[in-house]
């Protein structure tokens, strides 16, 4: 039910970037034919003026399809695409990226509204509340890793095999507590997000952090920050824009190591790894389920920044060369250039997945 749920999730980003691209060249007088969610075969369709409007069997994202993209199908048509100004197709072309940092912007705003799990030492607006030692992530393959802890657990004690206890009160004294005691066996008891209390068995290793033993878990002091909605909608922008950046950064760093031959595909998740990833979300709440929706809102928008064919990017790259040139780019040519855009990505998507099954059967 969390992974219908979540692809339920995946589809509305998907329509949501299809309605960017959808008001806008309605917005510019362009002819829209049809607005689809889902791809066919079409399950029910209503024309309302000029445009069709369906539900189609293939749920796995939506389509819009603007009159005139084709310049051989726009002839003298004034309201098709290919007649319109670069900047008018631009702006229609570029609108699908915008709605999803919208969007992402909404619903990180909406969740501080209601709260959202935040860092004591969060730089920006309002105050964190009921503060506690939280588990923000795990190393893989470290002695809390193979024992089954998780990120966003919180910590309730951690006991040593000669009965030496704490309660940490903060981040800082439990690792205080774990550095002390590396040569021991510690008992850690945390507190799942669902609120069920559970016991792990560690001892730290050498080779995780240089210069130490650990056990392989980051910790930070983590309450809830709860905003009103003047207040959250402005701490909801500083948030989508950090989270943009920091995207934007890994992106390019990944591309640029797959240039060089060096990238790491185990790092990155693909359709599979965002489905387990996300179903987990789901399970683990509201606050997980809106962060991650946000972050893959973001991701889809920087995706389809790429110059590559068949998406935005490359899109935005051909109408660039367009208005450079004064003579609009063949359709062959355009087939051709799309059909090897989607390929690297299908290819690109299978290398990742390929990863995603072996690390989900690892």
């Amino acid at each position: 039910m969390d992974l219908i749920f979540f692809i339920l999730i995946l589809v509305a980003l998907i329509v949501v970037h299809e309605l960017g691209h959808f008001s806008v060249a309605k917005l510019f007088g362009i002819r829209v034919d049809e607005f689809g969610v889902g791809f066919p075969p079409r399950l029910f369709a209503k024309k309302i003026g000029e445009t069709v409007y369906s539900i189609n069997a293939l749920f796995f994202g939506g389509f819009v399809k603007i009159f005139g993209e084709n310049t051989e199908e726009a002839g003298n048509e004034p309201r098709s695409f290919a007649k319109k100004s670069k900047w008018v197709q631009s702006a229609v072309i570029a609108a699908g990226i915008i709605c999803n940092i919208l969007f992402a912007w909404v619903i990180l705003s909406f969740g501080y509204m209601v709260g959202l799990p935040t860092s004591v030492e969060h730089q920006g607006i309002g105050e964190v509340s009921n503060a506690k030692t939280m588990i923000t992530g795990v190393l893989p393959s470290s002695p809390a890793h193979k024992a089954g802890i998780a990120p966003g657990e919180t910590i309730i004690s951690i006991t040593t095999g000669a009965s030496k206890e704490i309660i940490p009160s903060s981040a800082s004294e439990a690792q205080e507590f774990i550095k002390e005691h590396q040569d021991e066996s510690l008992v850690i008891k945390v507190a799942t997000i669902g609120g069920e209390e559970k016991t792990f068995v560690v001892k730290a290793e050498d080779g995780l952090v240089e210069g130490k033993k650990a056990v392989g878990v980051q910790l930070d002091d983590v309450g809830t920050l709860q905003l009103l909605p003047h207040l959250a909608l402005v701490q909801g922008a500083i948030l989508t824009w950090d989270m943009t950046q920091s995207t934007a950064v890994g992106l390019i760093t990944f591309f640029g190591q797959i240039a060089r031959g060096v990238a790491d595909f185990g790092s990155v998740a693909g359709p599979i790894g965002i489905a387990d990833i996300g179903a987990k979300a789901v399970q683990n709440g509201f606050a997980a389920a809106i962060s991650l929706t946000a972050l893959i809102s973001i991701n889809l928008a920087l995706i389809n920044v790429l110059p590559i064919p068949g998406l935005d990017g490359g899109r935005l790259f051909i109408i660039a060369i367009e208005a450079v040139t004064r003579r609009p780019v063949s359709n062959k040519l355009m087939f051709y250039m799309s059909m090897g855009g989607f390929g690297l990505l299908i290819l690109l998507m299978l290398v990742v997945s390929y990863h995603d099954v072996l690390r989900l059967i690892g």
